[in-house]
C-alpha cells in the first residue's frame, strides 16, 4: 500500500453513515489527511420492459432539486440482508413493481476518493404491478416510465444527473444486457 494510516478518529455518526478523519503518510514520507465517509453498499435496480425503464423522481435535499433516477436504496436496519433481497424490496417499495427475473450486473463504487460505499446493480424484468410502500423520506416520490431513447435525451438535457443511475446504465450497456426496444 502506498499510503499508511497513522491515526484515525470518528468525527460524526448517524444511522446512515460514519465520517472519520485519517492522518496519513504517503510513500514519499509526506503527511496528509483523508476524510472518509463510511456507508453501507446499496442496491440499484434497472426496471426494464418493452423498450422502457421505470424511473423514480424525488426531491434530493443535498442538491436542492428533483431529479429522475433508477430506484435504489439500502436497509440500514437490516445490514445482513442480501443485495438481492434489498433490490427486490426497494423495487417494490419505490415503484410497486415485482420482478419475475432479477439479473445481477455487478458492483460499482460511487465515489472511492472519499467514500467506502458501493452499489450492487440489478436488471429487473418480467415486471408485475403492485402497491408502493413509500417511507416518510420518500413521500414525494413519483414514478415515470420512459423509453430508452427518452432516457438518453433526459441525460443530455440534465434531467438525469444521478451518477449511480448513469453508471448503472453504462454497465447495462457494456454487458449488452439491454434487449432491443
Amino acid at each position: 500500500m502506498s499510503i499508511k494510516t497513522i491515526s484515525s478518529r470518528e468525527v460524526y455518526r448517524n444511522r446512515w453513515m460514519t465520517v472519520r478523519e485519517d492522518a496519513i503518510e504517503r510513500q514519499d514520507g509526506s503527511s496528509g489527511i483523508y476524510g472518509v465517509v463510511s456507508k453501507p453498499d446499496f442496491a440499484l435496480i434497472i426496471p426494464y420492459e418493452n423498450g422502457a425503464f421505470h424511473l423514480v423522481e424525488q426531491f434530493r435535499y443535498p442538491v436542492q432539486g428533483r431529479y429522475l433516477e433508477f430506484p435504489q436504496g439500502m436497509w440500514e436496519d437490516q445490514k445482513d440482508a442480501s443485495p438481492e433481497t434489498v433490490a427486490a424490496g426497494e423495487l417494490q417499495e419505490e415503484t410497486g413493481l415485482v420482478a419475475g427475473r432479477m439479473t445481477y450486473l455487478g458492483h460499482v463504487f460511487n465515489a472511492p476518493g472519499y467514500s467506502t460505499q458501493g452499489m450492487h446493480v440489478f436488471l429487473a424484468e418480467e415486471l408485475s404491478p403492485g402497491p408502493q410502500r413509500l417511507s416518510p423520506e420518500e413521500s414525494d416520490l413519483v414514478c415515470r416510465r420512459v423509453t430508452v431513447e427518452e432516457f438518453e435525451a433526459l441525460v443530455l438535457e440534465g434531467r438525469i444527473k444521478d451518477a449511480s443511475s448513469l453508471a448503472a446504465y453504462g454497465l447495462l450497456r457494456m454487458k449488452k444486457r439491454l434487449p432491443p426496444g
